[in-house]
């Protein structure tokens, strides 16, 4: 159980891990596409757009960004691959079908007492309430008692 406890620990950690990864990977296209400046990439195909200085960051600073960005993404997708790397290889599929019909075995189980303790609370609920229907029922008892 502690086992599988710390494999889902690993899982939850990837997950989180490949969420940080998709944020990163978000929030490098927002940048690039909002802080960069439009270059003519063929003689053929004119620049028809222009951005104010201050929407756009200077070519060095942009360049370094990037690499940033990009240095984020590798560190992040490494640390993604090692945590996959580090998840225990899955049961055979024979031990995984013994494991589920052990499981389901206890199931049955545990709803058969589920249903019995039911079947008794039920009982028990329908005793107390002919005792009490008894007692209010005999006013001979209570006039007794206050005689």
């Amino acid at each position: 159980m502690l086992q599988e406890l710390s494999h889902m620990d690993r899982i939850t950690q990837l997950q989180d891990e490949i969420q940080q990864l998709l944020t990163i990977m978000s929030s490098s296209i927002a940048y690039l596409t909002s802080r960069a400046n439009f270059v003519q990439v063929s003689q053929e195909i004119p620049i028809t757009k222009s951005r104010n200085p201050e929407k756009y960051d200077p070519p060095d600073v942009f360049e370094a960004n990037k690499k940033e960005l990009v240095t984020d993404l590798i560190v992040k997708a490494k640390q993604v691959e090692y945590l996959i790397q580090s998840l225990p290889e899955p049961d055979p599929e024979e031990k995984q079908v013994e494991r589920l019909q052990v499981l389901e075995e206890e199931m049955t189980q545990a709803n058969a007492e589920y249903i019995q303790a039911v079947s008794r609370a039920k009982n028990l609920h329908a005793q107390i309430c002919d005792v009490l229907r008894n007692m209010l029922d005999e006013p001979d008892i209570v006039k007794d008692e206050a005689g």
